[in-house]
């Protein structure tokens, strides 16, 4: 998506990073599970629903599908691997580490 700056000068959108989970790390291969997981997760972001109604379902379905075997292309072109397997969390970089410094509303408070 472009977004204006106010400038004159046309740009895309800064990071989003609300709820989205990276899908691997660099080194790690990634499992079918993930790639499902991720393209189901980015369906829902860029349909506004996380589950579809009965009348939606196929197209939803339909998406998600073409979705997850379009990563699964890039990730092969970028010379990465795709596994069959389940849906993994990422191991973890450290306690509530983000790829982003802004705080959140819903952090807990830190200890007085």
């Amino acid at each position: 998506m472009r977004a204006g700056t106010g400038t004159g000068i046309v740009g895309y959108a800064g990071p989003m990073c609300r709820s989205i989970r990276t899908l691997r790390h660099q080194d790690d291969a990634a499992t079918t599970g993930e790639v499902e997981a991720a393209a189901r997760q980015y369906v829902r972001k860029v349909s506004g629903f996380r589950v579809p109604s009965s009348r939606n379902l196929d197209a939803f379905d339909a998406a998600v599908a073409e979705i997850a075997a379009a990563s699964e292309r890039l990730i092969l072109a970028m010379g990465g691997d795709v596994e069959p397997g389940p849906d993994r969390r990422p191991p973890s970089r450290g306690a509530r580490s983000h790829d982003h410094d802004h705080a959140h509303p819903h952090a807990p408070a830190s200890p007085a």
